[in-house]
């Protein structure tokens, strides 16, 4: 078969590239081969006051030059301007920051920069750099990694001498900030703030963050100091507006980017259609593991990702055993949020040595930790977002030498979408990074934490809100003080530790092994918790099966115990919707578009066993959970009662069904989220209106800004999801399109095809 071909050993990526381009079973699957050229390094001399002895250390790390970006971000530094470096992964953003801020300090001992990361993996991977470079100047520099590994008996000694502090948001807001009083060495000579990794600072998290930044301008007002904010990022749409959002300040724009690329190969690969009348493709994941597998055989270090924590399961136990007898199955490992800090870091080392030849990721990896010189990148799905694609295509051929990413589309509509559309992909800017700091469900907790800190003064604002509303309703719940015009925190209890950043549930379940005697082996968000920990569930975690044995829905505790079985579970969620207040709206003909405030009511109902190998369904059973209920903001249209005469409930169905299945996934096109961070509810019937009607909403107490931007946006949206039901080659509807015809019956496609030519006809 062709496919033997690409079994016997090459000596180099290359060599294996131009193999693959002569394999006809897998080109023939290839929808796009785009070959992005080298790109040789444009390099400026040293600023003119760049210190002599960081200029003896970056000679000593072999650097004469710097890209023309690093120039310009440090002389636009030295100016006194806050900046915001952009440009792609690998790139040598590190700099940008490194070395205004150690100059700063030789030139002041006294000065101090406060470094903030999204992960502590990337703290610390930068204390390491840093180190290196404080070792070549053979000066007394003390940079020390602040988060919750660090020794309590180290703890002080980073509070009274470092010079710069290494550490993360969520350190920042529950361990920092709320204790100043022993930061005051800090605090008083604070010069610099760096924020690296900007894009990784959006929706519920970036929200958050924007408010605890609020909260450390305060502390530093209070102690006489002025920072300035230096921020790198990865491409976004938006880099300016989105820094100057989160910082509250004007920041100049770094984006000349001058450092050299190896070639990079970006193939789009669609898999092969197995029932073309109902539009069945071959499984995503299937594919996904033959061509990983093909990689990992050739000696050839991969990264694969997967959209999901059970993607990653499924994905790393098929492809441990497929190469556990020439490679062994510890040759390729998982790496997700819910492992515990030491496995991930174990995991990270073994990347850089080159013990662990290939890793299944979810987007944990996406960010700019250093895991070596991987030369391959498979990527399960369309990330969601160009942004995360290209951040995931550049974890490969981070050394300068050619490199190849496959992205395999599964069979959903945005995937298909963008698979057979790639010069929308290649040609289209990244997506903008929507925050939202003033909703009002973070800004209470966020003025909560700032006033244990420091009381507030009359007329005091908070960033660009005004807050007095809210002193007010927390001065009737007696949980603020005022007296002689301040505000005085006067609970007993500690507010920063009730408040996640991460999640706007505060308390994430933990999952605990009993298999034997009990220990704890990750965590899920509340969220998550209600379909993926319910009872019977199976949990996957590292390769190894797991069966829910009792979710403990009070205490957060998931108890499971080790199985093994040839089934995973996949849960269904049931919900129900409620129009609270509309804020906009629009009619337009049969069409009126809304934003406004909505409650949610979701109950977790029946799950499914879905065989690993076939992923054919081969059971069910009941789910016994609580329902959840959430406040937040939703975007929805209708179609007035004319249109209902002469359709009956079901076809209207079918047809609000079908629409929704596509919108649902073409949406992310125009939010920088995860696909599940917005959710989808058609109605025959809308509560208060009787009419047709297809929500959707923010999945986050009080909404981010997302459903909103959908409003805006609604007529590209329906423009596009006509064009990709238009495109579809399928009869009657299918997986790619409006949805599979076990949901949407045989006219799915059709009757879907009608709403959408009645909102065109009145647009028009």
């Amino acid at each position: 078969m062709d496919m033997n071909r690409l079994t016997g050993k090459v000596s180099s990526i290359q060599q294996w590239i131009e193999q693959v381009r002569t394999n006809r079973e897998l080109m023939a699957n290839v929808t796009c081969w785009h070959t992005i050229p080298p790109r040789p390094a444009r390099t400026a001399p040293f600023p003119s006051q760049l210190h002599p002895k960081l200029q003896d250390a970056l000679r000593q790390k072999g650097i004469d030059e710097l890209y023309v970006h690093q120039a310009e971000a440090f002389e636009t530094i030295a100016a006194g301007h806050h900046v915001v470096a952009v440009t792609p992964t690998a790139s040598g953003k590190t700099m940008c920051y490194n070395l205004p801020v150690l100059q700063g300090i030789l030139d002041n001992d006294e000065a101090r920069a406060l470094y903030l990361f999204p992960t502590k993996a990337l703290a610390q991977d930068q204390v390491a750099e840093l180190q290196q470079m404080v070792d070549y100047m053979d000066v007394d520099i003390k940079t020390h990694t602040y988060d919750g590994d660090t020794p309590p008996t180290v703890r002080q000694a980073i509070r009274n001498a470092g010079h710069i502090v290494v550490t993360n948001p969520d350190m920042l807001h529950s361990a920092i900030l709320p204790h100043h009083t022993k930061w005051v060495k800090l605090f008083e000579n604070l010069k610099y703030i760096v924020i690296d990794e900007l894009h990784a600072y959006r929706g519920v998290f970036g929200s958050h963050v924007a408010n605890v930044i609020r909260r450390l301008k305060r502390i530093c007002r209070f102690y006489g100091s002025s920072p300035q904010f230096i921020c790198a990022s990865a491409t976004i749409a938006n880099p300016k507006e989105h820094a100057e959002r989160l910082i509250g300040e004007r920041a100049e724009l770094v984006d000349n980017n001058g450092a050299p690329a190896g070639e990079k190969h970006v193939v789009f690969y669609n898999p092969p259609v197995v029932n073309r009348q109902l539009g069945i493709r071959r499984s995503s994941v299937l594919e996904t593991k033959k061509i990983a597998g093909m990689l990992l055989r050739q000696g050839i270090q991969t990264i694969v990702f997967a959209r999901s924590r059970v993607r990653v399961e499924i994905l790393l136990t098929y492809l441990q055993e497929l190469i556990r007898h020439e490679l062994g199955a510890k040759s390729i490992r998982g790496y997700r949020g819910g492992y515990l800090p030491k496995q991930r870091r174990e995991i990270e080392r073994g990347l850089r040595n080159g013990e662990i030849r290939g890793v299944v990721s979810t987007n944990a990896l996406e960010l700019g930790i250093d895991i070596g010189q991987l030369q391959a990148c498979v990527l399960n799905g369309y990330p969601g977002t160009v942004a995360s694609t290209w951040q995931q295509s550049g974890r490969a051929g981070r050394r300068q030498e050619s490199s190849i990413t496959f992205m395999v589309a599964s069979s959903n509509p945005l995937d298909q979408y963008m698979i057979q559309n790639p010069q929308f992909f290649f040609n289209r800017p990244p997506e903008h990074a929507l925050i939202h700091p003033d909703n009002l469900m973070i800004l209470l907790d966020q003025v909560k934490c700032a006033a244990y800190e420091l009381p507030f003064e009359q007329g005091e604002s908070f960033g660009n809100a005004s807050i007095a509303d809210i002193l007010e309703f927390l001065t009737e719940e007696r949980t603020l003080h005022h007296a002689d015009g301040r505000w005085y925190w006067m609970e007993q209890s500690f507010p920063a530790h009730n408040v996640s950043l991460r999640a706007a549930a505060q308390e994430n379940f933990v999952i605990i092994d009993m298999s034997e005697g009990s220990r704890v082996i990750g965590e899920v968000d509340r969220f998550s918790a209600p379909t993926l920990l319910h009872e019977e569930a199976i949990y996957m975690h590292e390769g190894v099966q797991y069966q829910v044995e009792k979710l403990d829905f009070e205490e957060k505790k998931a108890f499971v115990r080790q199985v093994s079985v040839d089934y995973y579970t996949d849960a269904n969620l049931a919900v129900q919707l409620k129009v609270l207040h509309t804020d906009r709206e629009e009619t337009n003909g049969v069409l009126t578009r809304c934003f406004g405030e909505v409650t949610v009511n979701a109950k977790a109902t029946i799950f499914k066993k879905i065989k690993l190998g076939t992923h054919e369904n081969i059971g069910a059973g009941p789910i016994h959970l609580p329902e959840e209920e959430l406040h937040t903001t939703s975007y929805w249209f209708s179609f007035d009662e004319q249109f209902s005469e002469g359709r009956s409930a079901n076809d209207l169905q079918f047809a609000l069904l079908g629409l929704a299945n596509v919108l649902v996934h073409i949406a992310p096109l125009y939010l920088m989220c995860d696909p599940l961070d917005i959710r989808v509810v058609p109605q025959v019937k809308a509560v208060h209106t009787k009419r047709p009607t297809i929500f959707f909403y923010d999945r986050y107490p009080g909404g981010i800004g997302l459903s909103e931007r959908l409003y805006e946006v609604h007529g590209e949206l329906l423009d596009k999801a006509r064009a990709h039901i238009t495109a579809c080659t399928c009869i009657s509807g299918c997986p790619a399109c409006v949805g599979p015809i076990e949901e949407v019956g045989l006219t799915g496609k059709s009757l879907a095809m009608e709403l959408l030519a009645a909102t065109k006809e009145e647009r028009a």
